[in-house]
């Protein structure tokens, strides 16, 4: 399926999105958010689907927001770029399946914000991160504010997002933005590995996994727990049973 600038791809379990506009370095317009909706709307009910991998054409992953369109917006334009930019990104969070960022080169402002709405990031050794928002008067618009904290700490976060420094990969991973490093030509190789291995995990755990934590992280600790007691205790109904048996029969689990 082909959007434009926006490609999926479907390989054995492993849904692919590639943002296809390396002339402007993939830049995000409003065009983006509402072809990215289609696409999710499209996969998101996909039971065969074990993971989405996205990433970018060319030498950035993406490398911002499109300034050229942006600095047109009214204040209610630029209300609703940013309001589209949470729903997209949220609904990100709330795929069933895990979401990767393969991250080969700028993720920068509303790039490095699509990054870290995903599940975890793979990043090239060559990647660079950063959200200069200020130095144009601005600030990040799609959750980078919140999400930086969390996946970063307060103050790596806050000196981020006030000196507006690129940094690299190393120092991504570092803070804990990034989860693993590969060389350049490595990167989709890694990526899918690592969507192959999720593939032969319990389908329904790794479902109740990202919803238990993504929960804990939103409402709390008590809540969250609450909510894994309860999932954890469905999974005896059938999968977790299935794999266990699986464990001590020394076989391979049938998930179906």
């Amino acid at each position: 399926m082909n959007t434009k600038f926006l490609n999926l791809e479907i390989k054995n379990e492993t849904a692919v999105i590639t943002l296809n506009r390396p002339e402007s370095l993939n830049a995000l317009d409003s065009h983006f958010f509402s072809k990215m909706n289609s696409i999710l709307d499209s996969i998101s009910n996909n039971q065969s689907l074990s993971a989405l991998i996205i990433t970018g054409e060319g030498k950035a992953f993406v490398a911002g927001a499109d300034i050229a369109e942006m600095e047109k917006f009214s204040q209610d334009q630029a209300l609703e770029f940013s309001r589209i930019g949470h729903e997209t990104f949220n609904r990100l969070e709330s795929l069933p399946f895990p979401v990767i960022a393969a991250v080969n080169g700028f993720a920068l402002g509303g790039g490095f914000e699509l990054a870290m709405a995903c599940d975890f990031r793979i990043a090239s050794t060559k990647a660079k991160f950063g959200q200069p928002e200020v130095s144009l008067g601005l600030i990040p618009g799609f959750a980078g504010t919140q999400r930086l904290s969390k996946q970063a700490g307060l103050g790596n976060a806050l000196y981020l997002l006030i000196t507006g420094e690129m940094i690299g990969a190393e120092e991504a991973l570092r803070m804990g933005i990034v989860q693993k490093l590969t060389e350049p030509e490595q990167l989709m190789d890694e990526v899918f590995k690592i969507a192959d291995l999720i593939g032969t995990k319990g389908p329904q755990a790794i479902k109740q996994v990202k919803k238990v934590t993504h929960n804990g992280v939103l409402n709390g600790f008590t809540i969250g727990s609450a909510l894994e007691m309860e999932e954890f205790s469905k999974l005896f109904e059938k999968e977790g049973k299935e794999g266990m048996r699986a464990f001590l029969e020394k076989r391979k689990a049938n998930w179906d």
